[in-house]
């Protein structure tokens, strides 16, 4: 079991990290375009700074999340909606984001043991929460580095989002009308700091092996995976690294391998 106020801090550390990386920049620097087609580094910022709202909502004011879910004139259009109403000048959307995620973070940590939360399609614990949205902060910071042209060093974060990876198998398959399998699959991935974190039955037929980051840069649809070094044992393995999606709703459309235009998740 991970502890939440363990999680809370790597949420808050993940933000952080990429605070730094966009507070330095200049108003036109937020204009940049992302891989994420139609979406500047400002809009990314802006879907975080969303998505940190509605969490808040669901965690302190149900009814007020459910709302906005039933307000809602497009529902598959809410994450662009969602984006677009948070824009705003550079630094008017830093201090939103900022005063958001602060005040999310604050409030998973009093959330009762066993409480769940109403999500999208669902319900989450406060642990779960917090799990999605370290994975979220780090799939967009990847898209906003990306398209600053930086590498970002890998932390012991990223076994959170592989987990969050490893446990949404079966939400893949079904997000892409499949059958989620029975079978068990054996994931194995190296760490930043080289040791091996594992998933599944050792003894498991189909097996996914690889490095960590390259792992969640699929899971989270940043890159395609025949640009990563992962590696698939078996039928059921093999076509999960096809469908795999970590994040909740419809199927991503994925990026296309390098050197085609990406497509945005």
């Amino acid at each position: 079991m991970v502890d939440l106020s363990d999680l809370l801090t790597d949420l808050a550390d993940e933000s952080a990290q990429l605070d730094a990386l966009v507070s330095p920049l200049p108003a036109a620097g937020w204009a940049r375009p992302t891989p994420a087609p139609g979406w500047s580094i400002a809009h990314q910022i802006a879907h975080l700074a969303w998505t940190d709202h509605v969490a808040l909502l669901a965690a302190t004011v149900p009814e007020a999340f459910y709302a906005t879910v039933t307000a809602a004139p497009d529902v598959t259009r809410l994450v662009d909606v969602g984006a677009e109403g948070f824009l705003a000048p550079p630094a008017d959307l830093l201090a939103r984001w900022r005063a958001g995620r602060t005040a999310l973070v604050d409030a998973l940590a009093v959330v009762p043991a066993g409480g769940k939360l109403p999500w999208y399609g669902t319900q989450m614990s406060a642990t779960s929460m917090a799990t999605a949205r370290i994975m979220e902060t780090w799939a967009h910071g990847a898209d906003v580095a990306d398209a600053l042209d930086v590498v970002r060093p890998d932390s012991d974060r990223l076994r959170h989002v592989a987990h969050l990876g490893v446990r949404t198998l079966g939400h893949g398959f079904a997000a892409h009308g499949r059958e989620a399998p029975t079978t068990p699959v054996r994931v194995e991935l190296v760490g930043p700091g080289g040791d091996t974190w594992s998933w599944g039955p050792a003894d498991a037929a189909d097996r996914v092996t690889g490095p960590a980051r390259d792992f969640c840069l699929l899971v989270t649809q940043r890159r395609h995976r025949a640009d990563l070094a992962l590696v698939a044992t078996g039928p059921v393995a093999d076509e999960w690294l096809d469908v795999a999606q970590a994040f909740a709703g419809p199927p991503g459309d994925g990026r296309k391998p390098a050197g085609a235009d990406g497509v945005r998740a």
